[in-house]
């Protein structure tokens, strides 16, 4: 724990539930920004943790995506910054798994220190280094990074860790997730002994245990329970599936979002291509649908996020690292395209929804296999999630003649009618005044319908098959020395190794990161010279594949196929190839 300048003002304890920001001992400069945004009263997880980072304590926060957490650890960090900066190198580092988060982040703590005169300088991959370069320079106060990227400004020199009085792990469960953990190490090895360490993490699992205590000192341990909905009250969120086959999810995804009518919506995909291949479909339908993916630059990823936030598109399409860290106030609806493969998953995807006490809607479309992973969502997560019929034509046509009447109601209530009078005068001199109501009402109806070919074919329902064959392709396997077994396993071929520079992080990241497999299903990584076997369960052996076919490894293409069946198949050794 670093000897860290003694925060101006005292620090409020934390059992003290103290009801406004001023309680909690907050310098002028962060109260008066605060007050600018809006920020009324500080959140639980804010209230916990704000005085004993105050106090230069570690700190160990376990906290879902939405409550608040960023300015739980900004605030701290930036009333701790001396007044006067003799140095130019950062006095806090704050590490996140993806670049959009890195934006968001910087963007907070540009917002609360900016009477403070902070340098925030967000540091990731696909973004000029020279500008990086330039910024850490000139001298920085704060920089957020993902740890690819800071690692590669440390062996660079450019970024000096020796004046580092806090370091912050953000989202770290995701990181590790990534293949993060390596570089993490790495990087708290340059930073000082003598520092604050802080974690927060949406889950708990034993590696998050082991990485805290090995670099946190006597932390302070919160943990922010989800808000249970009061009896008889709306959930924050709610949630529900639709069982359909693969082969109508398209139709049923248009015929849900119909029904559903949301302002704006994120539906997330397992695949670049599959985010593109839909995005075009929705596009069909009516829809101002965006792709959002790694394959697509950090310029054009802004352009798309301005839309969305603009209000000139209404649904983005995305993948799972594309789309994390984002927070758009607009946003009403989270769908999972497919079931995702770890509880962990899930609770990140729908919170992208139901923050700083909005209401959302989290949606899954389910294949019938797929059922049983709905319920270890539900027993992981301890929230229910109702499992629907897809809506038929009858319920489309109700839905739609509802949302024209809703808005004829509210244009008779809001809009100036009196241009249209005398047309409606002059029609009732020929017909009765209901015969031109329901004309009227007629054409606004059919003007708001989509013209897709499918709005009137009915969906099929599809029923939960029996227990042996719901077993879904993650769940319930039997792991012998780290490895997924039971439903076999193959290896997958790559065509890049040690002289590429490849390290085991560098795949793991790149298949979670282009696919639904989590680093719980990779097995055992072989790295030789010139190419890589990295050892898959056989039921997603294709999807690593294409995700990996259409993604870059350490910014190179490669060369990417099966390579071989561990279980029930070719056992072969191919030492001589090795």
């Amino acid at each position: 724990m670093s000897s860290a300048p003694t925060p101006t003002g005292p620090a409020t304890p934390a059992d003290a539930d103290p009801g406004t920001f001023a309680d909690l001992g907050l310098r002028p400069e962060l109260l008066h920004a605060l007050a600018t945004l809006g920020y009324e009263e500080p959140t639980p997880i804010q209230r916990e943790a704000i005085p004993p980072l105050l106090a230069g304590e570690d700190l160990l926060g376990q906290a879902a995506t939405g409550t608040g957490k960023t300015a739980a650890f900004a605030l701290p960090l930036l009333q701790r910054m001396p007044d006067e900066r003799t140095g130019g190198d950062p006095v806090a580092l704050v590490l996140v798994p993806t670049r959009e988060l890195a934006v968001q982040v910087s963007e907070a703590f540009h917002r609360y220190g900016k009477d403070l005169g902070a340098r925030v300088l967000p540091i990731y991959g696909g973004q000029p280094i020279g500008r990086q370069l330039r910024a850490l320079d000139l001298g920085v106060d704060v920089v957020v990074a993902t740890p690819g990227r800071a690692l590669d400004h440390i062996a660079r020199g450019t970024l000096r860790l020796g004046s580092l009085a806090t370091v912050v792990l953000d989202e770290a469960d995701e990181m590790l997730d990534m293949g993060f953990a390596e570089d993490i190490e790495a990087i708290l090895e340059h930073a000082p002994a003598e520092r604050q360490t802080v974690l927060f993490s949406a889950t708990m699992p034993a590696r998050i245990d082991g990485l805290a205590r090995q670099h946190l000192t006597d932390p302070v341990r919160i943990q922010i329970e989800r808000e249970r909905p009061v009896a008889g009250a709306a959930p924050r969120v709610r949630q529900s599936a639709y069982l359909v086959a693969r082969a109508h999810k398209p139709a049923a995804l248009g015929r849900v979002l119909d029904v559903e009518s949301p302002t704006a919506a994120i539906v997330f995909c397992r695949s670049r291509e599959e985010v593109d291949r839909l995005t075009e479909t929705m596009n069909g339908r009516g829809y101002r649908a965006e792709a959002l993916h790694g394959g697509m630059s950090q310029e054009q990823r802004d352009r798309v996020m301005g839309r969305l936030r603009a209000g000139t598109a209404d649904l983005l399409v995305a993948t799972d690292v594309a789309a994390r860290g984002l927070d758009v106030e607009q946003l009403t609806h989270v769908v999972n395209y497919d079931v995702p493969s770890a509880p962990e998953s899930y609770v990140h995807r729908i919170g992208r929804v139901g923050r700083a006490g909005r209401e959302g809607v989290a949606i899954t479309l389910a294949e019938p296999r797929e059922h049983r992973m709905l319920k270890t969502i539900e027993r992981v997560t301890g929230q229910r999630i109702s499992v629907d019929k897809i809506p038929t034509v009858a319920d489309l046509r109700t839905r739609r003649l509802e949302l024209t009447q809703a808005a004829l109601r509210e244009s008779l209530l809001e809009d100036d009618l009196e241009p249209v009078r005398a047309i409606v005068e002059s029609l009732t001199d020929e017909f009765d005044l209901m015969e031109v109501a329901l004309a009227a009402v007629r054409l606004a109806h059919e003007a708001t319908l989509p013209g897709t070919a499918d709005e009137e074919e009915e969906i099929p329902q599809v029923a939960v098959r029996p227990h042996r064959e719901a077993r879904p392709a993650y769940e319930g396997r039997e792991r012998r020395g780290g490895r997924p077994r039971g439903g076999g396993t193959t290896q997958v071929f790559i065509g890049l190794g040690r002289r590429a520079g490849v390290r085991p992080q560098d795949l793991v990241g790149a298949i979670t990161g282009e696919t639904r497999v989590s680093g719980r299903d990779i097995g055992s990584i072989e790295i030789a010279d010139r190419f890589s076997l990295v050892e898959v369960p056989y039921a997603v052996a294709d999807e690593v594949i294409q995700g990996l076919r259409g993604s870059t490894i350490k910014g190179r293409k490669a060369t990417v196929r099966r390579d071989r069946d561990i279980d029930g198949g070719d056992r072969r050794e191919r030492r001589d190839r090795r």
